[in-house]
């Protein structure tokens, strides 16, 4: 089953301050109203307590300022073609993962910045196969097995990736959270083209598989256990394509290597948050 957002619907917040506060007021004296009315009945709508978390993978286009303005107009494009390459092996080659998806679905999910953007997922796993597939796909580009007229004009591609897992929340069909706020906050503050995860998404792999360093030990099985996972169609184990985590370990394919290594802390919401470097 997939996990719900919350979504908060305008007509219903305005007739909730509508029936407890004053749309309009113009007196001689200003007054400062006691609010505790209001506060307790919208903590009651926004029910934070059962506020699901989601993760956000952030992609940036590493340096984009720096290519000339032909190159510049170009990337748009290629990044969209790359992007829906990226789609298209997520649905076709790790189908256990991704069965909950379609193109729609994770098109929809996407907060482009122009020369990169955010995509939403149930959970860091899914944001962790997205990156990897993107990457193999940029590599893929780099090495002139994809438009290589096109790769002789632009130039090499490098981008940088950020895995956030906080809460999101939707409003008049766009998306907002701490989970977004903090992984624009990662890439805006690094200057390497590398994959950082933040303190929640390194703490879901700890708690889930033990740390993301095990990765290269786990099969498809094993991903099948993990609690978000529980109820997902075991139908795509067997009879499914899972490229990047099979149903047997191997050395020569899927993750090979999994490393992990904080590199610093930001502060979110007045607290300290560690950030790690992961190695694919």
């Amino acid at each position: 089953m997939a996990k719900r957002m919350k979504r908060m619907q305008f007509d219903q917040i305005i007739e909730l301050l509508n029936k407890i506060d004053t749309e309009s007021i113009y007196d001689k004296v200003t007054k400062v109203p006691q609010s505790e009315d209001l506060y307790h009945e919208l903590e009651k709508y926004v029910n934070l307590k059962n506020f699901p978390r989601f993760s956000v993978l952030g992609i940036d286009i590493y340096r984009y300022g720096l290519y000339k303005h032909l190159e510049q107009t170009m990337i748009p494009a290629l990044f969209k073609i790359l992007f829906d390459k990226a789609i298209r092996l997520c649905l076709e080659n790790n189908q256990f993962v991704f069965q909950n998806y379609t193109k729609e679905k994770i098109e929809k999910s996407f907060i482009s910045t122009g020369d990169g953007g955010f995509l939403i997922f149930e959970t860091p796993l899914h944001a962790v196969f997205f990156a990897i597939n993107f990457e193999m796909m940029v590599r893929s580009f780099n090495a002139y097995h994809h438009y290589p007229k096109l790769r002789k004009i632009i130039g090499s591609l490098s981008l940088r990736y950020a895995i956030t897992y906080d809460t999101i929340f939707s409003f008049e069909n766009n998306y907002y959270g701490s989970a977004i706020i903090n992984n624009a906050r990662i890439l805006e503050k690094d200057t390497l083209n590398r994959c950082l995860l933040d303190q929640r998404t390194y703490e879901w792999f700890l708690t889930n598989i033990d740390g993301i360093e095990n990765l290269q030990t786990y099969t498809i099985y094993d991903i099948a256990n993990i609690y978000e996972f529980t109820r997902y169609d075991n139908k795509f184990i067997k009879s499914g394509e899972n490229d990047i985590i099979n149903t047997r370990l191997s050395r020569y394919t899927g993750v090979i290597n999994s490393d992990i290594l904080r590199v610093g802390q930001f502060e979110s919401k007045q607290t300290l948050m560690n950030i790690f470097n992961l190695h694919l």
